[in-house]
């Protein structure tokens, strides 16, 4: 992933302490019902298409913005799939961020797909049916981008399972 130069420059501050950061997850559908996958650079497994937002970059946006830098789809935000606070990532240089993750479910509605930047390997159309092997992350927002519901929250589920003992 591209260091954004605002995220650098708290660094000079900051040093490699712990960073609380927006993210921003796009799962992206073509009209085949495929969902869009990037092989990432930095990790080399397949993930959803994400990244962070500009200073003032609304999340619509910044999905936009990463789907088409990263493989030349353009897309129309369809949705919010869910908001998560991930735990912290711990980077080979000693950084620590910590992302809130907005999932928003996209509509591809041109370009090509392929490679666009230095942060993917490959990048490519999949049935939903035939992924390739993703982690967790990838696997519950592709999930969640499928189903009819509501926004998902985490802990919200559960706190609605627990009986009313008030009153």
């Amino acid at each position: 992933m591209a260091i954004p130069e605002f995220i650098r420059d708290l660094r000079t501050d900051i040093g490699t302490k712990l960073l609380w950061l927006p993210g921003v997850s796009a799962v992206v559908f073509d009209d085949a019902g495929r969902v869009l996958l990037g092989k990432r650079a930095d990790t080399g497994g397949w993930s959803v298409i994400g990244g962070i937002p500009e200073p003032g970059e609304q999340p619509a946006e910044t999905a936009v913005r990463e789907v088409y830098e990263e493989t030349a789809v353009h897309v129309v935000p369809e949705g919010v799939v869910l908001v998560e606070t991930m735990p912290p990532t711990h980077y080979p240089n000693g950084d620590v961020c910590q992302f809130m993750d907005v999932t928003l479910r996209c509509r591809a509605v041109g370009g090509t797909a392929r490679v666009n930047d230095d942060e993917s390997l490959e990048v490519g159309w999949f049935p939903v049916d035939a992924l390739p092997a993703l982690d967790d992350y990838a696997l519950s927002r592709i999930k969640k981008a499928l189903e009819a519901g509501p926004t998902w929250f985490q802990g919200m589920a559960e706190a609605e399972a627990e009986p009313d003992t008030a009153g």
